[in-house]
């Protein structure tokens, strides 16, 4: 939920244009369509998707992964670029621009698909952890942004940006390789 794409860079640009505080129900919209989706995923998931299905949806998110590491590691980030316009992000953006979001499913459905149910989680429990994990989301974009207003006022150095860019985007690929090896490696091999 943490690592770059759309609705965390949107965050990002609004810390960095000081409309960090303006976008909050940008933010709680962000958090509902987590919950949205953890718990129609969590209770739905289940009984449609086959578990034999799993690996190669696994290796789609992964693919997915990959390709958003690829797009920051080449992001060009130009923080001079100053628009005077007036644009608010409001609950309804946030919460529309992540359920349809491909980042945000590629988050959830191996949560509430694989490993709810690995760790017993069930029936009510899906409620409570999907809340918990939707108020973690809220901190994503929310995070990002005061990382913005923070930076955004201190760094004009685009070096330190893309510094920045390439870490991520390392920490990307760290993260599709470790959701390779747990879910599509070891369930084909069966250790």
């Amino acid at each position: 939920m943490y690592s770059p794409g759309p609705i965390n860079l949107l965050g990002l640009h609004s810390g960095l244009k000081g409309k960090g505080k303006a976008h909050f129900g940008f933010y709680v919209g962000v958090a509902s369509a987590m919950l949205i989706l953890f718990i129609s995923l969590a209770f739905l998931g289940s009984k449609v998707i086959d578990k034999s299905v799993l690996p190669y949806i696994s290796i789609l998110g992964c693919s997915y992964i990959i390709y958003i590491a690829w797009k920051v590691f080449r992001a060009n980030i130009n923080i001079k670029n100053d628009d005077t316009g007036k644009s608010n992000l409001r609950y309804r953006d946030g919460l529309i621009m992540h359920l349809l979001n491909p980042k945000a499913l590629i988050a959830t459905l191996p949560i509430s698909t694989i490993q709810f149910p690995a760790a017993g989680i069930a029936g009510s429990q899906i409620f409570f952890w999907s809340l918990i994990l939707s108020i973690v989301a809220f901190g994503a974009p929310a995070s990002y942004a005061l990382a913005g207003s923070v930076l955004g006022k201190r760094i004009e150095n685009p070096v330190y940006f893309k510094t920045f860019n390439y870490l991520m985007s390392v920490m990307l690929v760290y993260v599709a390789l470790s959701i390779g090896y747990e879910h599509i490696y070891l369930s084909w091999t069966n250790v």
